[in-house]
């Protein structure tokens, strides 16, 4: 099982991650590290990525996330995972980007994978821009939020979502998270 914990900057997708690895004994892959050098100097500069810009970032992590689930291997991948088509590149690599799944166009995208769900943090603007205000030592700028919000498509219920409020502590929504694997584990169909 794999849980893609995602969300726009300043949400706690690597707070979250960090505990969910700790909880639940699984690796941690943080999807800042997948970055190209040159997309976390674009955002340094205060400059929003681009989807051509996020491309390679999002096909490196969807190798990662193949071959944890090739494996066997239980994982969290933090990743922000803004709109749909992200998502899908996630789950499905350049195949996602096939004439029939692209944006605008009205082939049907591939299910989503049973074994990976996303955890969607969710929040509102003035407390995400509050907190990334408040926050040290990082790359991305809070000025960058808005264009965040501007690309952020939440996923839909057939996308495997599970939904938090950011509002709640880290430590509370961990447990969110392990009670939904436990379920899922304990489910006929996993």
């Amino acid at each position: 099982m794999i849980y893609i914990v995602m969300g726009v900057s300043g949400c706690g997708k690597s707070s979250l991650g960090a505990l969910l690895s700790e909880k639940l004994g699984w690796p941690l892959h943080e999807g800042d590290t997948f970055h190209p050098h040159e997309n976390i100097e674009k955002m340094a500069r205060g400059e929003p990525l681009t989807d051509q810009d996020r491309l390679p970032w999002l096909l490196k992590l969807h190798e990662e996330i193949e071959r944890q689930r090739c494996s066997g291997t239980n994982a969290v991948v933090v990743c922000s995972a803004l709109n749909r088509l992200y998502r899908q590149i996630l789950l499905h690599g350049s195949k996602a980007l096939a004439p029939s799944y692209g944006p605008g166009q009205e082939g049907i995208l591939p299910p989503a994978s049973p074994d990976v769900f996303f955890v969607f943090l969710q929040g509102d603007y003035d407390l995400l821009h509050q907190r990334m205000v408040a926050r040290r030592g990082h790359y991305m700028k809070a000025e960058l939020l808005r264009s965040q919000f501007d690309v952020l498509e939440p996923p839909s219920d057939e996308e495997n979502v599970l939904r938090l409020d950011i509002r709640r502590g880290v430590p509370d929504l961990a447990v969110e998270v392990e009670k939904h694997a436990i379920n899922l584990k304990s489910s006929p169909t996993h």
